[in-house]
């Protein structure tokens, strides 16, 4: 199963509408897909209160992502769409991120070794990101900020969307071209499963 998750507050909006064609172009490979859109589940911020470390799963927050973890866990493949917000990604997306922290294993070491008990098992992932800036540059951290996490628990990113020039909702459905590669994109990842 292919799971795909955007962080905009826009429901119908672009990161909406390239996470839907991402994913039907994975269904379209004959993939099994399942859309989450993180501004409709309420949960918070990782506290950082290292529960999870012992329980090997977040017990101290029971909310929204306690329903997303077990997708999570059964997904090997993984799509993550973002606006840009203030050169980064969400803060629904950070939230999310920062919640994944309960897959990884710390040893007692200095300094400390860690592991993730997502990686060795294939997972891939795509990212994309929507701005309305003119230049790459603008988008600041976005796609370094789902990346460098996603592949730090052991997911190799199959392929990169970054989108510019994008600001009024649902906009990208008038340009055939970046829908184009988002279902190529899509079929990329469900081909690499």
């Amino acid at each position: 199963m292919i799971l795909g998750l955007e962080g905009s507050p826009r429901k119908g909006g672009n990161s909406h509408n390239l996470l839907d064609t991402i994913l039907n172009g994975a269904r379209q490979a004959g993939r099994e897909t399942r859309a989450i859109h993180l501004r409709d589940h309420k949960y918070d911020p990782c506290i950082g209160c290292e529960k999870c470390r012992r329980d090997k799963i977040c017990t101290r927050l029971n909310d929204g992502m306690t329903l997303l973890y077990p997708h999570i866990q059964a997904a090997r493949g993984l799509v993550l769409v973002s606006p840009v917000h203030n050169y980064n990604i969400t803060a629904w997306m950070k939230a999310f991120i920062d919640r994944l922290y309960c897959f990884y294993d710390f040893e007692d070491t200095r300094p400390r070794a860690w592991s993730s008990r997502l990686a060795n098992q294939g997972r891939k992932a795509v990212i994309a990101a929507i701005a309305e800036q003119e230049n790459k540059r603008d988008m600041g951290f976005t796609l370094e900020a789902m990346r460098m996490p996603l592949e730090a628990l052991g997911y190799e990113i199959v392929a990169e969307l970054p989108v510019l020039r994008l600001f009024d909702r649902g906009i990208v459905k008038q340009h055939s071209d970046i829908l184009e590669r988002a279902a190529r994109i899509g079929k990329e990842l469900a081909e690499s499963l």
